[in-house]
């Protein structure tokens, strides 16, 4: 798709620009626990204040429905990014209407104003158009740079942006670009790698895959699934035994699309699912009935590490084991530092994402050194499976 970025705006000085954000940060007690998403939108805001413009934060905090809820209001917040972006960030205590229209017009040039709640309103997550315009009343121009909440179609991320001239903010930019790289126009051959618990979470998303990639490997939980579907018996181990269908459905449709589905060829099994648990590696044949399959093995670390070695793009989503617990982390933590590696030698453009994801490269101490890893939670996976986001199809020209 093509979008206009902060590059395409020229003379903005007091220009009133309105910049949807993530700004939904983790807290405890009124204290902010992770500023990483405050942190990802700072080039933005300090860009656009430092050329003279009026900037204006549009944000959400929880799903308040419509009403205002004392503590999920965003009040807290502004503290915080005056702190990490250096200057003062005033607040104003609603998005629309008299309170937010009087805080805009006292703002100077290079000033910076952080809006109440956007879902305080119902009309946001109706995407409702008086809403919209009551919103873009306030400005001249709009930036999204909340690629996280780019997959509702919500007042703030769709229905402004297309009453007012819309850009894509940096983080925005930076996270289609290495989403673009990563299966829009990838270099060949591409490796995927899917991990979790169900295969039922990410149906849409392998149907996808197996299309677009040449080589998808499965891990996690969702192994079992595809394994007990070849007829292997896993045991205890997690599987969704009713998806056997559905599995062998999209190994087919991988044979024919020449995508090779790479799955476990052993497995490391315990008896109990805790830290330290006495466990052993198997044949995929020899896994014990009382056993669950918790990792894969020496062996499937190895294939993993060689499918990792022919590949020029990879996608990660997902570990492929029960990485919380140790030692059961060993093949995501092998994996993970063997693709970072070789991202750093420049063999490697490795784009990852998801939740899970992000925690398991953190563990593996491998995040920093993947090309990029996007926080974006349930945008990235709905990309993934390939669905339109509204909030980026509304920026596109």
């Amino acid at each position: 798709m093509a979008f206009k970025t902060l590059d395409d705006l020229n003379d903005i000085s007091g220009k009133r620009v309105l910049v949807r954000v993530d700004l939904n940060v983790p807290m405890d007690s009124g204290r902010i626990t992770d500023t990483t998403r405050i942190e990802r939108v700072l080039p933005t805001i300090r860009e656009l204040s430092e050329k003279g413009a009026k900037v204006i934060l549009l944000a959400h905090f929880g799903r308040p429905k419509g009403e205002r809820v004392a503590d999920m209001s965003l009040a807290p917040v502004a503290p915080a990014v005056a702190e990490l972006l250096g200057k003062p960030v005033a607040f104003a205590d609603d998005c629309v209407g008299g309170v937010a229209t009087e805080m805009v017009n006292a703002m100077s040039d290079g000033g910076v104003l952080l809006l109440e709640n956007t879902r305080y309103h119902r009309g946001e997550e109706k995407n409702d158009p008086d809403f919209a315009r009551a919103l873009a009343a306030n400005g001249d121009i709009y930036v999204n740079d909340a690629f996280s909440a780019a997959h509702r179609a919500h007042g703030s991320t769709e229905g402004i942006a297309r009453l007012l001239p819309a850009y894509a903010g940096r983080t925005m930019q930076a996270e289609l670009e290495a989403l673009g790289s990563a299966l829009g126009d990838p270099v060949r051959p591409v490796l995927a790698v899917v991990g979790g618990a169900k295969v039922s979470s990410k149906i849409d998303l392998l149907e996808n895959l197996v299309s677009r990639v040449d080589m998808l490997v499965i891990g996690g939980g969702m192994a079992n699934t595809f394994l007990a579907a070849k007829g292997t018996d896993v045991g205890k181990s997690l599987c969704e035994h009713d998806l056997a269908d559905t599995a062998r459905k999209i190994m087919v449709a991988a044979e024919a699309a020449n995508c090779d589905i790479v799955l476990p060829d052993d497995a490391v099994v315990a008896r109990e699912f805790k830290a330290g648990a006495a466990n052993e590696t198997v044949e995929l044949d020899a896994i014990p009935s009382d056993g669950m399959i918790l990792d894969v093995g020496a062996a499937s670390i190895e294939t993993v590490k060689s499918k990792i070695d022919s590949a020029k793009t990879l996608v990660w989503n997902g570990p492929l084991g029960a990485f919380e617990i140790e030692p059961f982390d060993k093949a995501t933590v092998a994996a993970a530092k063997h693709a970072a590696e070789n991202t750093r030698a420049g063999k490697l453009n490795s784009v990852a994402g998801g939740g899970d994801t992000v925690a398991a490269l953190n563990h593996a101490g491998a995040a920093e050194g993947f090309s990029y890893v996007s926080t974006a939670g349930g945008a990235f996976l709905e990309w993934l499976e390939g669905k339109e986001l509204p909030g980026v199809k509304a920026l596109d020209t």
